[in-house]
């Protein structure tokens, strides 16, 4: 393909982009598609073309067998996970960023890369509310961007190791401990497992909203240490995937005060960029976050209309990272890095080549400002908390912990129940199993649907189903649809376990 093809087949690329968006508004496309696992293999050849073929052909044969595969994140009845980031200036900055091939992994490769890297993250930082010591202008800390929030989590995690064994080296590696807790995402696991470290998940209860309290992480260093291990590193978190849960980061501050090898790395991979609002930093707890936090990360290709991938990872020490993770080969050495007047950016991550992301949070901040950011989240926590109106005024639904910002959890109400399994004041007589029973059944029927997608979870043995909001195509039509489907799906349900407590 020459310039001239590239251009012809860009336009039609953009118009066919375009024509996909249209398509989603107008609910041409349900959010899952109908497709059986292996779909894909028998409509391609079982080999690469021995010689090159139309590029016409080629995109005609990405509509005809890989639209009709997706799974469509940006339909606006998509209210599984949490949201994924998308914006038209992100396509263009990446499409912009794509066009060099710029693998940045120093300054010298690309010093535009590595500088917009530097400013953008500073912008993304002050929007959000973070103190200066994670500003990369301050020259101590900083941030860069990582592929996503567990590959954030374990970078830390390793200088959190590299910095506890300079201190302490004569600490075996089977003796050092990380902290998680019972509702942390599965990164801190995945990172103990690749580390060869152990995790201790600290209990959290539903009392306290499942977030995780001084007095239990206390007694946990204290349990341990006792027994001659060395934790060095707790893995808090604002917005947990399961409940929105956040952590007790006041208490926690109190605590780890008498424990400073102790660091503490903030995973806000999805209710971080609430903090672009004020009114939502108090209860994200920014200030304990700028007073002790060690790190910081959260998703802009979540909820901050970024494409994937967008993860911002902000340290307090950046010599923290560069001595853990510093491998210098004299092919590697130039001497603006020689001479330490510039950031090299390979050396805060894992991987040595890296992708010029910078570009496509530059377009999407100012595409939006940080107006249009602060426009987007308070608009989802408002589409959520009308499906948190009709939810409290069901007689068959219940929260089964506090809706928070975008995200509810909910399941069929435990004091609601058929006439003929209720006492006369209406208090269900089913037991715990039997509710999870049903509610399984409940999110069967949901998901056997094509045009809504919702995910389910467990807390305190509590099987529940999620609703997160997002989407920056949702619309409140689109949340009261969803309330009419969940509670239609819970009458059949309901009608269904009683045919089978009859029929048993």
């Amino acid at each position: 393909m020459n310039i001239e093809q590239f251009r012809k087949a860009g336009y039609q690329a953009i118009d066919r982009i375009c024509d996909y968006y249209y398509a989603l508004e107008q609910s041409k496309f349900t959010v899952l598609p109908d497709v059986e696992p292996g779909y894909l293999r028998p409509l391609l050849p079982s080999t690469a073309p021995e010689t090159g073929e139309e590029f016409s052909r080629i995109a005609d044969d990405y509509e005809k067998f890989i639209v009709p595969g997706y799974t469509h994140w940006q339909h606006p009845s998509f209210l599984a996970y949490f949201p994924m980031g998308f914006s038209f200036e992100g396509i263009l900055g990446d499409l912009y960023a794509s066009s060099v091939s710029n693998p940045g992994f120093n300054w010298l490769a690309s010093p535009s890369c590595t500088e917009l890297e530097s400013i953008v993250l500073d912008w993304a930082s002050q929007m959000l509310g973070l103190s200066a010591s994670f500003l990369n202008s301050s020259g101590v800390g900083g941030g860069c961007f990582q592929n996503t929030a567990s590959e954030a989590a374990l970078v830390v995690i390793i200088a959190a190791r590299s910095t506890y064994k300079a201190a302490f080296p004569n600490t075996k590696l089977e003796d050092m401990r990380i902290y998680t807790t019972t509702q942390t995402h599965s990164l801190g696991l995945k990172a103990g497992m690749i580390l060869g470290i152990s995790v201790r998940a600290l209990e959290v209860e539903e009392r306290d909203n499942f977030a995780l309290r001084g007095k239990t992480l206390r007694t946990a260093i204290e349990e341990d240490k006792s027994n001659g291990l060395h934790p060095f590193i707790l893995i808090a978190t604002v917005g947990t995937t399961s409940s929105g849960a956040i952590d007790n980061l006041a208490e926690i501050k109190t605590v780890v005060k008498d424990y400073p090898e102790i660091k503490i790395h903030i995973d806000a991979a999805w209710a971080g960029m609430a903090l672009v609002c004020p009114e939502y930093r108090e209860i994200c707890y920014l200030k304990e976050i700028n007073d002790f936090a060690d790190s910081f990360s959260t998703n802009f290709h979540k909820w901050g209309l970024t494409n994937f991938d967008a993860c911002p990872l902000w340290v307090r020490d950046r010599k923290s990272l560069v001595d853990a993770l510093d491998i210098t080969p004299p092919f590697l050495r130039t001497a603006q890095g020689d001479a330490g007047t510039v950031i090299d950016y390979r050396n805060w991550h894992l991987g040595l080549g890296r992708r010029y992301r910078s570009v496509k949070l530059w377009f999407v901040l100012r595409g939006y400002g940080v107006e249009g950011f602060q426009k987007h989240i308070r608009r989802a926590i408002e589409l959520n908390q009308v499906f948190v109106n009709m939810v409290s005024s069901s007689d068959l639904l219940s929260f089964v912990t506090p809706p928070f910002l975008s995200l509810s959890v909910f399941r069929i109400s435990p004091n609601v129940s058929p006439s003929t399994s209720t006492s006369n004041h209406g208090h269900s007589t089913f037991p715990a199993d039997t509710l999870n029973d049903i509610n399984k059944i409940l999110f069967g029927r949901i998901s056997a649907r094509k045009d809504i997608l919702l995910t389910q979870t467990i807390l305190n043995g509590k099987f529940c189903i999620r609703l997160a909001v997002g989407s920056a195509r949702t619309q409140e039509s689109h949340i009261r649809e969803a309330y009419e489907i969940v509670t239609h799906e819970a009458k059949l349900t309901m009608e269904a376990w009683e045919q089978m407590r009859i029929g048993a």
